[in-house]
């Protein structure tokens, strides 16, 4: 893969940030950010990613896989698409501010 193909896919790899009251409770104790990601990205793509879009330094990486429910809406039965979760460990005076707030 060339440089500017890997650059372009680690610029895929965050989805976005997850803002649940687990997420602030984890960014308070441990220092760590929640991203939902990519369902084929790796511990490392992940890694590289928060360190190029935020510039800052990584510890390191926990994922979880969640499947999507089964649902049915009357007679019809459905699937929620399977996602992933990122726990992101940054190193000891990193941090990523979402909010904006100071």
């Amino acid at each position: 893969m060339s440089q500017a193909a890997h650059q372009e896919r680690l610029m895929t790899v965050l989805q976005g940030p997850l803002l649940t009251e687990k997420a602030a409770v984890s960014a308070e104790l441990h220092n760590q950010v929640v991203f939902k990601v990519r369902t084929d990205a790796t511990k490392a793509e992940i890694r590289q990613a928060v360190e190029l879009l935020f510039d800052v330094k990584v510890d390191g990486v926990q994922v979880i896989n969640y499947h999507g429910k089964n649902k049915r809406f009357g007679t019809t039965r459905g699937r929620r698409n399977d996602w992933k979760k990122a726990y992101v460990r940054l190193a000891e005076g990193s941090h990523i501010d979402f909010l904006g707030a100071e």
